[in-house]
């Protein structure tokens, strides 16, 4: 049940090898050492993308809204309408700081 990830055998980003299971005899070192390996991946991450939007004009922002106002048995009332069309997003970002991709092999600090 569940599982996001596609069932075909793909590539462990750290490793030179396939994705084939590691076995428990492999300690931290061999991982280390095939991280250092003849893939040169980087176990940082310097770019995400980006959760903002431009709208028509130019402003930036996560959500739009627009005030309408509504009419109601002579009342008037004003309600907040979200704005979903028209929205370019930002694209790629550069992290201030870089951080650490999830599948990073190795356990960084065992309690």
């Amino acid at each position: 049940m569940g599982g996001s990830g596609s069932k075909a055998k793909g590539v462990w980003p750290f490793s030179g090898s396939g994705a084939g299971g590691d076995s428990a005899g492999d300690g931290n070192e061999q991982s280390l050492a095939r991280l250092k390996g003849s893939r040169s991946a980087t176990p940082f991450i310097f770019t995400r993308r980006s959760s903002l939007y431009y709208d028509e004009d130019g402003d930036l922002a996560h959500e739009f809204y627009e005030e309408t106002v509504v009419t109601k048995n002579g009342r008037k009332k004003s309600k907040l309408k979200r704005i979903q069309k028209n929205l370019i997003p930002q694209g790629i970002v550069k992290l201030d700081h870089p951080c650490i991709h999830v599948d990073f092999p190795i356990v960084l600090c065992e309690v």
